[in-house]
């Protein structure tokens, strides 16, 4: 229960900073966005259409139709994040900042986006629309998260040329692109991992050193050297990245000589890292 308490806190502040984005910098500069809110910025331009109303009437159906791709939790967490979304989009529609240089509102309104979406996805919610079309990829086709949103949001973005005009458009753009990096930081960033593999003929000592002083498990794998044919048993260990530079320092002190590779790890499941199911 208190990590659903927590879950549903992070899903409340996403929502609130993504509406926050739009009040603040998205409707007073003219600019577009993708998804969902794409469409419901381009009827409040066209029509003075609301657009908490207009959210969550179209994200309701989005998840009429779309619930059967999305797991049970994460279809609760989405109708909380929309709701939340569309409250304070209400709460929010006449909060305005003191700030008129277009390049600038973009920019921060990418990164609160970003930031926004982020949490609520990193937590297994999603703000319907083209969120649940990019979880669908992810699951399926195995895209990143965040760049099948920005494939989806800017097919949406583009369809806003003729009401906001080139130069929006453009800056409509650069939100998107901020906003999926932002997101990817908040989705995979905050605890980077790196995959490490060692070939010394003191793997023995170097395991026992990892394992005694970083408390990180080791996996060994059989092998040998193609032009010798000599077996060698190789180190494969996945560490954060906080841990490479103890990580080279006893490698180091205990075989100079020592053959490393560090490769960067998108996504780590399992013991010592994160849930495969979530």
């Amino acid at each position: 229960m208190r990590k659903y308490a927590a879950d549903i806190a992070v899903l409340i502040v996403g929502a609130f900073l993504f509406a926050l984005a739009v009040n603040l910098f998205i409707i007073p500069n003219d600019f577009g966005e993708g998804g969902v809110t794409g469409v419901t910025i381009i009827l409040y331009y066209l029509f003075q259409w609301s657009p908490s109303l207009v959210n969550i009437v179209i994200n309701g159906l989005l998840l009429i139709v779309g619930y059967r791709f999305l797991d049970r939790r994460t279809t609760i967490y989405t109708v909380i994040a929309v709701a939340f979304n569309s409250l304070f989009l209400h709460l929010t529609e006449n909060w305005r900042i003191d700030s008129h240089e277009p390049t600038i509102n973009a920019v921060f309104a990418g990164v609160i986006v970003g930031v926004g979406i982020g949490l609520i996805v990193r937590v297994g919610g999603t703000t319907a629309g083209t969120v649940i079309l990019a979880r669908i990829a992810n699951k399926y086709l195995d895209w990143n998260i965040s760049y099948a949103l920005l494939f989806f949001d800017l097919i949406v973005a583009l369809s806003s040329y003729f009401i906001i005009g080139a130069e929006k458009l453009m800056l409509t753009i650069v939100i998107l692109y901020v906003g999926t990096k932002v997101m990817d930081f908040m989705i995979e960033g905050l605890n980077p991992k790196k995959a490490v593999t060692i070939i010394s003929e003191k793997q023995d000592d170097i395991a026992e050193m990892v394992v005694t002083e970083m408390e990180r498990g080791v996996t060994v794998l059989s092998g040998h050297g193609y032009y010798t044919k000599n077996p060698k048993e190789v180190l494969y260990i996945v560490i954060s990245k906080q841990e490479v530079s103890t990580l080279k320092k006893i490698v180091r002190s205990i075989d100079p000589s020592a053959f490393l590779t560090i490769h960067d790890v998108r996504d780590v499941f399992g013991e010592g890292f994160l849930d495969i199911s979530k």
